[in-house]
């Protein structure tokens, strides 16, 4: 198992981050942790569940840390409407110790959330907690990691984390029939007036809880100012806001371990002037995690991704399915952007084209790109960030599959690796691969099994991923056919609807690129690394 470990993880070298304590707080100074189990939370509403339940049983002296790129104070975790301020709310006043970084975001107007994650940060703080508006982000970045620590002093076999692409605010409380979440928030049109959302998270357990904390305090503990911009500073002076985080108590020993799951945290960090004392050149392990695997990759790469938009960013993957002719690629996007302005529309579009066309380059017909929609015919957002390889190696996280992610935004993704041979066929699905992996696979069948409409346990024809391959293509083929033809007749089984790329002009290819390239999707690499296109 070690060999495999190397074979499909980051070394402690290979992250290329010596200035960081998530590696060297192991007693072997691993770049993992070994002994965990982690379970995938599919939806807002399964992961908001599963996220009351263990707040609501944490009690006086537990801790509990969070970080987030958006959030409501009056986004409802529970049918029942509890409200994230009610939850986090009641754990502060019953005495248990509640520490927020949320981004400190640009502007409202400019269709961010600076007033919503201020308010979010008040409430918070006036219940007992502390949570401060982090803005140590490189110009125009963002802190786009989204993840809970539960720790209880003196009961560890409870503590668990939450990681991946799952905010705490309006929009992403819906589930597997996509009928949207009540507390919307607005998107393009053709989404409707209560946006559907696919979205993932995972619950883990064990030693690597400990992983996800350290990264917390090592951006709590982060001596620069919360902010640079000197209006942000006089207007925090002014409105008496806390820009000080307050120490914490020594962290826990490790929770001990319990399961088969190998656990690998990636992350992003730009590289920034005075940079962040725990990543002084910024941090580019994601990056650097799939480049290592996808030279691993022989049968199928299945990913989910919200903005698959940077040729850059999809090279290595044609790269990896040009030199394995018995390699295919399965991708679930968005249909549409989520803007659809005249001018804000255009650059998500480059950006798609420019990735899809590298990838059709490099596979071909081995390439399948779809979106997906509810039974009632409407898009559903595609906010995941999941991928798998060959049954083997899978990661969910914060990231996407954009130079933005990649390099200039903070970002969290949580790669696993199962000890636990799958023992369905086939068992080596890849010529020269490896033995298929229990949560990989699993991780797999279960997104598969909604985008098709099966039941549990429905999947015996999709465990071989070629067949899985052609039983996608099958179902989206039918579905655009009943489309074309009216919708005359039921309506097939299945809510793969193949994607379509977006025309455009050569004038609006123009005057697009740009604003692409600079504003949605930034490099974030220092100067030696972009010059040798290098992470």
């Amino acid at each position: 198992m070690p060999e495999d470990l190397e074979k499909w993880l980051l070394t402690t070298g290979e992250r290329g981050n010596p200035a960081t304590l998530l590696d060297s707080r192991h007693a072997d100074h691993a770049a993992w942790s070994t002994g965990n189990h982690v379970r995938p939370l599919v939806h807002g509403a399964s992961y908001f569940a599963v996220l009351v339940q263990a707040v609501d049983a944490l009690r006086a002296g537990d801790l509990l840390l969070f970080t987030d790129w958006r959030g409501d104070a009056d986004e409802c975790l529970t049918l029942a409407g509890r409200q994230v301020t009610h939850v986090l709310g009641e754990a502060a006043a019953r005495g248990v110790m509640v520490k927020g970084l949320i981004w400190r975001s640009h502007l409202d107007q400019l269709q961010f959330s600076e007033r919503e994650n201020r308010k979010l940060s008040e409430d918070l703080s006036a219940a007992g907690g502390e949570c401060l508006l982090d803005m140590r982000v490189r110009p125009g970045g963002s802190h786009h990691q989204k993840f809970v620590v539960l720790r209880h002093p003196g009961r560890p076999e409870r503590d668990v984390a939450f990681v991946g692409g799952i905010d705490l605010c309006h929009g992403r409380h819906d589930d597997d029939a996509h009928a949207g979440d009540r507390q919307s928030k607005p998107i393009a049109a053709v989404y409707g007036n209560q946006p559907p959302w696919h979205d993932i998270q995972v619950e883990i357990r064990g030693p690597a809880v400990g992983d996800v904390e350290a990264i917390f305090r090592e951006r709590w503990d982060d001596p620069a100012p919360l902010t640079r911009n000197p209006m942000h500073r006089i207007r925090a002076i002014l409105e008496r806001e806390d820009i000080h985080a307050d120490p914490m108590p020594p962290q826990l020993p490790d929770p001990a371990p319990c399961g088969s799951h190998t656990v690998q945290l990636l992350r992003t960090y730009a590289s920034r002037r005075r940079g962040y004392a725990f990543a002084p050149e910024g941090e580019r392990s994601i990056a650097r995690g799939y480049l290592k695997v996808l030279g691993q990759a022989r049968s199928l790469i299945y990913l989910e991704d919200q903005y698959l938009w940077s040729a850059q960013v999809a090279r290595p993957f044609a790269e990896a399915l040009a030199a394995n002719p018995g390699l295919h690629l399965i991708a679930v996007i968005p249909r549409f952007p989520d803007l659809d302005g005249r001018f804000s529309q255009p650059p998500n579009v480059v950006g798609h084209n420019l990735a899809l066309d590298m990838l059709f380059r490099g596979g071909g017909a081995r390439v399948s790109v779809y979106g997906i929609e509810n039974h009632d015919g409407t898009p559903v957002y595609v906010h995941a960030k999941a991928c798998t390889i060959d049954d083997v190696w899978a990661t969910v996280g914060s990231d996407n599959l954009n130079l933005r992610s990649w390099t200039h935004d903070s970002e969290l993704s949580c790669a696993v690796l199962d000890e636990q041979p799958d023992p369905r066929d086939p068992r080596i699905p890849g010529q020269d691969g490896q033995h298929a992996r229990v949560f990989a696979r699993e991780l797999r069948l279960t997104l598969n099994r909604e985008h098709l409409d099966r039941a549990a346990g429905d999947d015996s024809d999709l465990q071989d991923p070629l067949s899985a391959f052609k039983a996608f293509a099958e179902s989206a083929a039918a579905l655009d056919t009943w489309h074309a033809q009216g919708q005359q007749g039921p309506r097939p089984p299945g809510r793969l609807r193949t994607y379509q790329q977006h025309p455009m002009s050569w004038w609006t290819r123009t005057w697009a690129t740009p604003l692409y390239r600079h504003f949605y999707d930034p490099d974030g690499r220092p100067s030696r690394l972009r010059r040798t296109n290098t992470f």
